[in-house]
């Protein structure tokens, strides 16, 4: 099963996809009121939308080719109440991600089929050490704990841009930089039992040219926007999930690689990343919305491709719907510091 979520002004509303086709659900507005009936009602999700799937059946490309007044959201948000969404992620999940670290952090360059066994040879970066430390003890066995992965955070849902909406590098920061990857969505119940509601392609945005000045960095480097959708997948396959991403400059392809995610690619179990981001009691509060990064297998700034204004991004995942696309924004340089107005 898959959702879209749709606006025109202050009108909103959800819609199953039925290529090629959008069928409206009736008595809901958005996926965070679905999820809440569905828990409040004790029913299954997927069972609880397809019931309301009855309302009108309209052309999806109206939307997805921007031929409507209603136009595609972020397939999840928590509508009024940006602050509570937290926006997180794990790094150093993949082998693509390890190779593009390592190039960052140490300078060098390594074939993918090699990088094990260079890493191992070589004096490594802490975030090396993070990422052998994920392939010895990431995947532990069923109802066992293994090692904590690298974590980040974004920021509140007020990040989540939706798609087609432009990405924009702020005037403060040197780069900004895609990362396609897929996100997982979890809404917490009023016992504080975290629910994964699915998952959806994205685009976790940041800059990666701060980040290698320093690896203390990363974590300023990631309060960026990110870009979620277009469709919202219920229940997916997550073993092997191939995908591409591609840069467009002037409406010509200059990048595109094709990567996978999925468990089967990453040293670290889905299971695992969660017992780690919820083992928090501050991330189990009640009614609270996540949004979990699970990592990058590879980005066009680890192929010297400087992203500027006017670029696109599209990003897709086998099984995950439409491709994710936005436009790349440039702020205004901010030439001086922000002030700070005393209550005294």
């Amino acid at each position: 099963m898959r959702l879209v979520q749709l606006a025109n002004g202050n009108l909103r509303g959800v819609a199953l996809v039925d290529e090629p086709h959008l069928v409206l659900l009736t008595q809901v507005t958005s996926v965070f009121q679905l999820a809440q009936r569905a828990l409040n009602e004790k029913t299954a999700f997927t069972k609880l939308a397809t019931s309301l799937a009855t309302g009108d059946r309209i052309r999806y490309d109206d939307f997805y080719q921007q031929n409507s007044p209603w136009q595609l959201l972020a397939p999840i948000d928590t509508p009024g109440a940006p602050q509570s969404t937290l926006v997180s992620g794990t790094g150093l999940t993949h082998l693509g991600s390890a190779r593009e670290r390592q190039a960052m952090h140490a300078e060098t360059q390594k074939k993918e089929e090699e990088i094990v066994k260079k890493i191992a040879e070589a004096e490594m970066t802490d975030s090396m050490r993070m990422f052998e430390w994920g392939r010895e003890k990431g995947r532990p066995s069923a109802g066992e704990i293994g090692i904590a992965p690298e974590w980040f955070y974004k920021g509140d849902g007020s990040v989540i841009c939706a798609p087609f909406a432009p990405l924009n590098i702020p005037g403060h920061a040197e780069d900004g930089g895609e990362e396609g990857e897929v996100a997982a969505i979890y809404l917490i119940d009023s016992e504080g039992q975290p629910h994964r509601i699915g998952m959806c392609s994205g685009n976790e945005f940041s800059d990666h040219i701060f980040e290698r000045r320093n690896y203390l960095n990363l974590a300023g480097s990631k309060l960026r926007v990110c870009s979620l959708g277009p469709e919202l997948v219920i229940d997916p396959s997550f073993a092997d999930v191939p995908g591409t991403v591609r840069i467009l400059r002037n409406n010509a392809p200059i990048w595109e690689k094709h990567i996978r995610t999925g468990e089967d690619n990453m040293c670290h179990s889905l299971a695992n990343l969660e017992h780690h981001h919820f083992k928090f009691a501050g991330h189990r509060q009640p009614g609270m919305l996540h949004v979990h990064f699970l990592g990058a297998d590879a980005l066009s700034f680890g192929d010297n491709v400087r992203l500027t204004a006017g670029d696109v991004t599209e990003v897709s995942f086998e099984g995950f719907g439409r491709p994710l696309i936005n436009t790349i924004a440039v702020d205004e340089t901010i030439s001086s510091a922000v002030r700070i107005q005393p209550m005294a």
